[in-house]
């Protein structure tokens, strides 16, 4: 069965969630092709700071269902499936789902971004004994146990932060020699008691036979043991880009090229959230993403014109 609405949007985070919700209030029929995970990574976020009329934070797996149902009640289609393609069709644009097809005017692409992997010998063979990236899932069953977190990024001190109101240490690796992100998050790690940094440190093994027990560290030439029972990676993002790799330009770091008003090079396609170049990586700034994406499709639609400022 196929679809046909003004706006599609690919990617249900909370940016995909803001466009779909904006483009539907904007009176433009409106599908959301989710990637199978309405929310994305924000779902198994205990605590986002930072999000407007949330002083003490919200919990991703609030937001993003709260979100999800004043979408639904401005009339947005979901699609509970990943896009598997995106082409041009005459004017329009085709979309391709196990849940159905979607032909639409216009798209904005909010694949989001996927946590990189430490890429080292141990890992993939000890995921979920031990090698995790949900802090929030897997935090109440290691009570008074030493845990280790990778990066020093957002999100590696928001797991870390998570962690700590649980295990009973924290080991923050950072291969810099600072933590990197929001200021309120480096000063809560810095100086809660459960939390140790050591900076300089690169994660090269993971040592374990049924479950992880160590890494194997590299510092300075040097390397070591640091005994753990249980590792988070969050060393960076990839952009989910590939949908568009054909069709778009991306720059230099995989990420979607757009220009101030979210317009990519193919007309009639915006992209928004994490995927896009200059992404502020914030829950509030994809939020606003969308809501900016969906509104430039808007006046696309009503003018025809697709005046994109190559300065950006």
């Amino acid at each position: 069965m196929t679809s046909e609405v003004d706006i599609v949007v690919i990617g249900g985070g909370i940016a995909g969630l803001s466009a779909a919700l904006t483009s539907a209030r904007l009176g433009r029929r409106t599908a959301l092709v989710t990637g199978g995970l309405v929310g994305g990574q924000l779902v198994s976020i205990e605590k986002i700071e930072g999000v407007p009329g949330f002083p003490d934070g919200v919990p991703g797996y609030d937001l993003c269902p709260m979100t999800q149902e004043q979408s639904a009640a401005a009339g947005v289609e979901f699609l509970n499936a990943a896009a598997d393609s995106l082409a041009p069709d005459g004017e329009r644009w085709s979309v391709t789902s196990a849940e159905g097809d979607v032909v639409a005017r216009a798209v904005v692409i909010a694949t989001g971004s996927t946590i990189s992997k430490l890429g080292v010998p141990g890992e993939d063979r000890l995921v979920g004994k031990g090698v995790s990236q949900c802090a929030s899932c897997d935090a109440p069953l290691l009570r008074n146990r030493t845990t280790v977190v990778v990066g020093g990024g957002d999100s590696g001190m928001q797991e870390a932060l998570t962690l700590a109101e649980h295990v009973g240490k924290v080991v923050l690796l950072e291969r810099g020699d600072a933590l990197r992100g929001q200021a309120s998050y480096r000063d809560r790690v810095s100086s809660h008691p459960k939390i140790e940094l050591r900076f300089g440190a690169v994660v090269a093994e993971i040592l374990g036979d049924d479950a992880v027990r160590a890494l194997r560290i590299e510092n300075g030439g040097a390397e070591s043991e640091l005994a753990t029972d249980a590792v988070f990676a969050f060393p960076g993002l990839v952009p989910n880009a590939d949908l568009v790799r054909e069709l778009a330009t991306l720059d230099a770091s995989g990420h979607v090229a757009v220009d101030a008003a979210l317009r990519t090079s193919a007309r009639g396609v915006c992209a928004a959230g994490n995927v896009r170049a200059g992404s502020s990586n914030r829950a509030a700034g994809a939020m606003g993403d969308g809501a900016a994406a969906a509104t430039t499709l808007d006046r696309y639609l009503a003018s025809g014109e697709w005046r994109r400022d190559e300065r950006n």
